[in-house]
């Protein structure tokens, strides 16, 4: 094995909450209960010896690790783990005409069209294109054996596709609620998943 990665979904905030999309565009905090479940993942992870963060360019996966970053481990930003950006419908409320158009654009997804997205949105395709630089980023830091990755929802689903060597229109197969953790292990060429949607340290 050359490389173990915690790969984490940011904590809770309040547009998670009321069932909001927020994408790439919008820089949001985390809430409380945000707050509370990236302590609760410190307290079960902080002996875990990292070599490594790596967090999106949105504060709220910053905040997520911010326990880790204080404790010294050196931390990266890297925007290609930013959120898959959502265009046009970022911040409108969940109503039934968001919810039409999100089930119509998972359809097309799911029928293979991966250029699929919406006005001044990004495909997955687009997104894939810059995780697949971040992956090489990470992999090409051979001295960093164990690393901590804070991301996002959708861009997790994505990565954990490009990961598995899964098609696209399988990312509905990687569940996550906020925090939730998939363990990968790195041999080679080749990732393996060891914990998937784990989510011990809420409960």
């Amino acid at each position: 094995m050359d490389k173990e990665i915690y790969i984490i979904r940011h904590g809770e905030t309040e547009l998670n909450k009321l069932g909001i999309v927020q994408g790439r565009g919008i820089n949001s905090d985390l809430n409380d209960t945000g707050r509370s479940q990236a302590a609760a993942f410190y307290a079960m992870y902080k002996n875990v010896p990292f070599e490594k963060i790596y967090t999106s360019k949105l504060k709220r996966t910053h905040q997520t690790v911010q326990g880790f970053i204080d404790a010294g481990i050196p931390w990266e930003q890297v925007a290609g783990l930013d959120e898959l950006a959502w265009g046009k419908w970022e911040g409108k409320p969940n109503d039934d005409n968001a919810i039409t158009a999100f089930k119509a654009i998972v359809t097309a997804w799911d029928e293979g069209d991966y250029d699929a997205h919406f006005e001044g949105g990004e495909s997955p395709n687009q997104v894939l294109a810059r995780l697949k630089e971040a992956v090489d980023l990470i992999k090409s830091k051979k001295e960093e054996k164990l690393i901590l990755i804070c991301m996002h929802g959708r861009a997790m689903r994505l990565l954990l596709c490009l990961l598995m060597n899964k098609p696209l229109s399988e990312m509905g197969d990687f569940p996550h609620q906020n925090t939730t953790l998939y363990k990968v292990e790195l041999t080679g060429d080749k990732f393996d998943i060891v914990e998937f949607n784990n989510t011990d340290h809420l409960k």
